[in-house]
């Protein structure tokens, strides 16, 4: 007779429990994208300069910042689940008011509340997977969160492309009078609904249950989700990291680094570079972008759904690769490769044709040689990115820090995050009418910093519990150091 391993089976339902929590990064993904191909429809619709375009654009941000900010305190009071449940809610209306919205100024509202809960979810999927996950395979879990962001973006990208070619155009009339830009934006209910659903029915993070004393649930989800044989000695072991006397507080931040302990400041720094290298000028600007290179507007939608499909590839060698090769090393290739890559695109739009519209607006374009040279660096970029610095960012923010101060460290480092992006997102518009040289030059100095930082500050994580993590940071050497717990 042959019996099933339980090993199998406790595999496959933290495997389970993990893409139901990553669900919030999918939904992450397509509400930041979503935008993506209503952004030209919006600027003629409503009369917007670059300035306002920008905002419009970026003003999702703004909530997820906030979101991000508050995710960890109220986390750690009330639990992961009902934050994510929160966050649902937030998708949902969102969703709906800004489908439905008279003006920019009110899409501008609803977009923030939008941004709310992508914030929260941003801080929450990392930390719950990372705490409910094997340490041999927290890695490739916890990349799902960037599966689920890339694949929410893919999902986003394609059903713009859907809607603007069925209305024969984003701006054009589609279902019931409305136009396709407001379907858009309408479409993300579905998964807002889904995910509340999946979130409803995830068991608590076993960390924060220990941390409230409630260890006989703890030790069931730690049984039956992680596949922990020996519960009492692993809650002993989270129990001596959790300080679980003093509730956790931002104040528990605080250290000898300009205010802050020097763990929370590498995850600050590791957020920011996540943004400062231009990602998201790709995922939120790039139909624009194709347009100027020549590309009519259904093509430039098709070849952004192409770029997005090249991000969940390589995003998926990133889960298969990560808990091998490690963090960091994937992080210092992905840091040469995108400084190179961004320096090519700056190069190439130095050669562009800029033109003046009649509202004072400018725009680059691109003929020869440099189109092709544009696209083949642009699609290049977004794979280094995707296979390295995209999925194990979330991944570190999601290991890194100690028990202790996880939830409210993830959350400044993911408030860090979201206003470097929205400091990117914002200021594009304005750099590309100065010159798309510029902005991509700028960029690519960020990719080139990020190479330097990593080499010097950060600490490989593979392999190790999530009680080994400390507060403090080491200066790289020759060799990583593993500090014993604390």
């Amino acid at each position: 007779m042959v019996t099933k391993d339980p090993t199998s089976r406790l595999n496959a339902r933290v495997i389970g429990i993990c893409i139901a929590a990553a669900l919030g990064g999918f939904l992450f993904g397509f509400d930041t994208s979503v935008i993506n191909g209503a952004v030209d429809a919006l600027s003629e619709q409503f009369s917007l300069g670059a300035g306002l375009t920008g905002f419009a654009v970026s003003s999702a941000l703004i909530g997820c910042a906030v979101g991000a900010w508050f995710a960890g305190p109220v986390a750690n009071r009330f639990g992961r689940v009902p934050v994510m449940l929160l966050a649902s809610v937030l998708f949902l209306v969102s969703a709906i008011g800004s489908g439905l919205a008279f003006g920019v100024w009110d899409l501008i509202v609803w977009r923030v509340i939008g941004g709310l809960g992508v914030g929260a979810a941003s801080v929450i999927a990392p930390a719950y997977i990372a705490e409910v996950s094997p340490a041999g395979v927290r890695g490739r879990l916890g990349s799902l969160q960037q599966l689920a962001i890339v694949t929410g973006i893919f999902v986003a990208l394609l059903s713009d492309a859907m809607f603007a070619n069925l209305a024969g155009g984003a701006a054009e009339p589609f279902w019931w009078g409305l136009e396709a830009w407001r379907w858009m934006f309408m479409a993300e209910a579905v998964p807002a609904v889904l995910y509340g659903i999946f979130a409803f029915r995830l068991p608590e993070s076993p960390r924060f249950l220990v941390g409230r004393g409630k260890l006989d649930q703890a030790a069931q989800v730690l049984y039956d989700f992680t596949g922990v044989e020996q519960v009492n000695l692993k809650i002993e072991e989270i129990k001596n990291t959790l300080d679980s006397e003093k509730r956790e507080s931002l104040r528990d931040l605080a250290g000898s680094l300009m205010g802050l302990k020097p763990i929370v400041w590498v995850g600050i720094a590791l957020s920011v570079f996540q943004q400062f290298v231009g990602i998201n000028v790709i995922f939120y600007y790039s139909t624009t972008l194709w347009r100027s290179v020549g590309f009519e507007e259904s093509d430039a939608l098709t070849v952004t759904v192409i770029t997005s499909v090249t991000n969940i590839v390589v995003t998926i060698i990133a889960i298969l690769l990560v808990d091998k090769v490690g963090r960091r090393p994937m992080l210092l290739v992905g840091s040469l490769g995108m400084a190179v890559s961004l320096a090519l695109m700056a190069v190439a739009f130095s050669f562009a044709t800029t033109t003046t519209a009649p509202d004072g607006t400018t725009s680059a374009e691109l003929g020869g040689p440099w189109a092709t040279v544009a696209l083949v660096a642009a699609n290049a970029f977004v794979v280094f990115f995707g296979a390295t610095w995209g999925p194990l960012v979330w991944v570190l923010l999601g290991e890194m820090f100690p028990n202790r101060i996880r939830a409210g460290a993830l959350a400044v480092a993911a408030a860090a995050q979201w206003a470097a992006n929205f400091a990117v997102s914002t200021t594009f518009p304005m750099l590309a009418d100065v010159g798309l040289s510029l902005a991509y030059g700028l960029y690519a100095a960020m990719a080139a910093l990020s190479f330097v930082f990593v080499w010097r500050f950060v600490t490989e994580t593979k392999g190790r519990e999530l009680e080994e993590m400390t507060d403090s940071v080491s200066v790289r050497r020759s060799r990583t150091r593993s500090p014993s717990p604390r």
